[in-house]
C-alpha cells in the first residue's frame, strides 16, 4: 500500500490500485485499497510504532499547525503536531477536527497530552506555533507540563497592560526589539520579541527562549509548510481523496506520514553524501522530500537493487543535529 501511494502520487483508491502488484482486476484491487482504510485495526499507534524509532536522540523541536481543504462542500480540517527533521516537520500526532476554522484550546491540549504519552516532555526542546494557536488555558497547560513555547501572537494581544500593536510603533524594517523584561501574556510570563519584515508586516513572537533564540527558532515553523506541500497537491495528493469520514481520513493521513518519513529519510541520506545544488537564494534546488521521492520511485519502478538499501533506511533513525551518522534501530 505504501508503495502504491508513493508511485500514484494520489490518494484516489483507483489510482493507488493501479500500482498494486496483483493479477486481480482493477475493481478488485480498488476494493482492497478501500478495505485498508476501513480497517479498524489500523490505528495511529501503528503509525507511531514506525515513526518513533526514526527520531534521533536528544531534545526535539516540535511544531503545531493545521491543514484544511474542501471536498465539494465538505470542509476537511486536520490539526497536526510533529517534529522538525531535515527542514520538514514529520507529523507524530493529529486529529481530524469536526469543523472548519481554528482549533479550540481543548483540542490542542488533548493532542499534546496524547503525544506526551509516548514522547515525554523532557524530549521537547520547544513547541512552535502560529498566531491562531494561542489562549490562556492552552499556554498555562504547556507551562505546567514544562514545555517551552515559541508562538507568534496577534497585534490585539494584551502584553501587560497594553495591546501589542500599541508598542514599538516606530519600528523600522529589519529592526528587532524586545520588551526589556518578561511580560504577562496569556496568563503566563513570556519573553516578547518584535520585528518588521521588509514588506512592513509586524512579527510579534512570545516565547520562553532568550531574545537571540526567539526569532531564529520561530523561523523553523516554515518546515510544516514544506510538510503540507509534500503531502498535498505538490506531492502525495492528500487533497485528491474522496474520503470524508474522520476515522478513515485519519488512517490515510497516518499512511502518508510513513511515506513522507521514508522520502525524507532517503533524501537526507543521499544529500548527506551528495550535497544538492543551491539556487540564487542559497536554498536547495530540490527539497529533501522530493529527492527521496524521486529515488524511491525509480528504485520501485525499475526494480533496482538499491531499493533494499532504501528500505533499510526506514529502520534507521535520523542523525542527531551535528552528527554525520545515524543509529540502526528495529521497528
Amino acid at each position: 500500500m505504501l508503495l502504491g501511494i508513493l508511485q500514484a502520487e494520489s490518494t484516489v483508491h483507483r489510482k493507488i490500485a493501479l500500482h498494486l502488484p496483483r493479477t486481480a482486476s482493477l475493481d478488485s484491487k480498488t476494493r482492497v485499497v478501500a478495505r485498508v482504510f476501513h480497517d479498524l485495526q489500523l490505528t495511529s499507534q501503528d503509525v507511531l510504532d514506525v515513526l518513533l524509532p526514526l527520531l534521533p536522540d536528544g531534545r526535539l523541536t516540535l511544531v503545531m499547525d493545521r491543514t484544511t481543504w474542501h471536498y465539494g462542500q465538505t470542509p476537511l480540517n486536520i490539526l497536526v503536531i510533529g517534529v522538525l527533521l531535515c527542514g520538514v516537520v514529520l507529523p507524530l500526532a493529529w486529529t481530524v477536527l469536526p469543523h472548519q476554522g481554528n482549533s479550540s484550546g481543548a483540542a490542542r491540549i488533548l493532542l499534546v497530552a496524547r503525544l506526551l504519552k509516548v514522547l515525554p516532555a523532557k524530549r521537547w526542546a520547544v513547541l512552535i506555533a502560529d498566531r491562531e494557536f494561542v489562549g490562556k488555558e492552552w499556554c498555562q497547560y504547556l507551562r505546567w507540563k514544562g514545555i517551552k513555547r515559541c508562538f507568534r501572537i496577534k497585534e490585539n494581544t494584551r502584553i501587560d497592560d497594553l495591546l501589542a500593536k500599541e508598542q514599538f510603533q516606530d519600528l523600522q524594517p529589519g529592526e528587532v526589539r524586545s520588551v526589556f523584561e518578561k511580560a504577562w501574556v496569556y496568563g503566563t510570563w513570556m519573553r516578547v520579541v518584535v520585528t518588521l519584515s521588509p514588506a512592513g508586516d509586524r512579527v510579534i513572537v512570545a516565547s520562553d527562549l532568550s531574545v537571540l533564540d526567539t526569532l531564529s527558532t520561530y523561523k523553523n515553523r516554515w518546515g510544516v509548510e514544506c510538510t503540507f506541500s509534500a503531502m498535498k497537491a505538490r506531492g502525495l495528493g492528500l487533497e485528491d481523496t474522496h474520503m470524508t469520514a474522520p476515522e478513515r481520513l485519519s488512517r490515510l493521513f497516518g499512511l502518508l506520514c510513513i511515506v513522507l518519513a521514508w522520502m525524507v529519510r532517503v533524501g537526507e541520506a543521499v544529500q548527506e553524501s551528495d550535497p544538492p545544488t543551491l539556487d540564487n537564494r542559497g536554498r536547495k534546488a530540490r527539497s529533501t522530500a522530493k529527492t527521496g521521492w524521486t529515488l524511491l520511485s525509480q528504485a520501485v519502478r525499475w526494480g533496482l537493487d538499491v531499493f533494499w538499501t532504501y528500505l533499510g533506511l526506514l529502520k534507521t533513525a535520523f542523525p542527531s543535529p551535528g552528527e554525520g551518522k545515524a543509529r540502526s534501530v528495529s521497528c
